[in-house]
């Protein structure tokens, strides 16, 4: 990452509550052909959540604590605040000496902007203004919320529009919260209804959903330059698994997420 930052754009996307077992089977199955194309070899890497639910866990991935690969470690991370002692932190990792990352690529000359999605990053309450206020920039209207069957579309047009509108010099670090997976998501499968409710499968239709589209933003993201990107969801969430539903819950379908970080070379195609 000490090559990487400062040379390239930077784009983080979260796929929020996205369950890493839906994920896997879609990529097998190829129902997220453009989604597919990008991953390493094409498959989701598996990695456990920094947190159990939204809020917890983009404060630890604003503080470089990004999803951690499911195996024994210690594993040497991309982006690291100086913190002494830190087992994690690498030769080739982005070390900052602010407390957040964001802050950190802001020092070396980059534009933070956030797209929101979920409720966390709308600023209408206080607590919905903690994350968004981390960036220089940052963007949300209802039709990025999880209420709008159309979010994602939204989302892609406003980062359109960002990208559009910056200089062609300026250094871009792009973040994206997808709220289409998080509930409800019923009205992204033909045929579902409200009274229904959501599932497993209408989480998995809003996952194809956003593959539909998510061209349009890997377009957008590389259309200047070489852009590193990370893909990843923030924590799972349960449809009766166990028992249980929703997140922030320790339970293997909130813990365990997809993940992956690939480059657009620049010009990618829709």
């Amino acid at each position: 990452m000490k090559q990487i930052v400062g040379s390239h754009d930077l784009l983080l996307v979260t796929l929020d509550t996205l369950r890493f077992d839906v994920a896997e089977e879609l990529a097998a199955a190829g129902r997220i052909p453009n989604l597919a194309r990008h991953l390493p070899g094409g498959v989701w890497e598996k990695r456990h959540a920094p947190g159990s639910f939204t809020y917890a866990s983009h404060q630890a991935i604003f503080a470089g604590f990004l999803p951690t690969p499911a195996a024994p470690g210690p594993h040497p991370r991309l982006f690291a605040a100086r913190f002494a002692g830190s087992e994690s932190t690498a030769d080739g990792t982005f070390v900052h000496e602010s407390p957040d990352l964001l802050s950190g690529l802001v020092e070396v000359g980059y534009r933070t902007v956030c797209v929101g999605g979920v409720g966390f990053f709308n600023r209408r309450p206080p607590l919905g203004s903690v994350l968004p206020g981390m960036f220089q920039e940052s963007h949300w209207e209802p039709e990025f919320g999880v209420a709008s069957p159309t979010s994602f579309e939204a989302q892609v047009s406003r980062a359109e529009r960002v990208v559009a509108e910056l200089p062609a010099e300026q250094r871009l670090f792009l973040f994206v919260n997808v709220s289409a997976l998080h509930q409800p998501n019923w009205f992204h499968m033909p045929g579902a209804t409200a009274d229904a409710g959501d599932s497993r499968a209408t989480h998995a239709a809003a996952l194809e959903y956003v593959d539909r589209h998510v061209g349009r933003l890997f377009a957008a993201a590389s259309s200047r330059r070489r852009c590193f990107a990370i893909v990843c969801s923030d924590h799972g969430t349960a449809y009766g698994d166990d028992g249980y539903t929703g997140h922030r819950i320790g339970h293997e379908a909130v813990w365990t997420v997809p993940y992956a970080h690939f480059f657009l070379e620049q010009g990618t195609p829709r």
